[in-house]
């Protein structure tokens, strides 16, 4: 999971599935970044192919720890499978999802 570190963000490039088999290795790679991040972590999950209850679940929790850090959590990229899952479970809406990273670090009034 390659991650590219700027001033004030991080991206982590997620891929493969998001799933109960990937979650142990997920949260605690995603723990790491969160201690390595600036006030914004964005997930790209551009190359995730799928996700199920556990991977939604290890997000909410990396979410949770985020906010308890005074860090943001965004999420870009999602493909289809994906996007459909986060606007069914309605996480949508407490993790914010955006088309690419550049257009969520152009838009700073969406911008925490």
């Amino acid at each position: 999971m390659p991650a590219r570190q700027r001033p004030g963000h991080t991206i982590v490039a997620l891929s493969g599935a998001l799933d109960g088999a990937s979650a142990p290795a997920l949260r605690a790679h995603l723990i790491g970044a969160l201690r390595r991040s600036g006030r914004l972590l964005i997930l790209d999950l551009g190359e995730v192919a799928s996700a199920d209850a556990a991977g939604l679940a290890v997000l909410v929790g990396i979410r949770r720890r985020a906010a308890a850090l005074g860090i943001t959590l965004r999420l870009v990229a999602p493909g289809p499978q994906v996007a459909a899952l986060l606007r069914v479970t309605a996480l949508g809406r407490a993790l914010p999802v955006y088309p690419d990273p550049d257009s969520l670090l152009e838009a700073p009034a969406r911008r925490p």
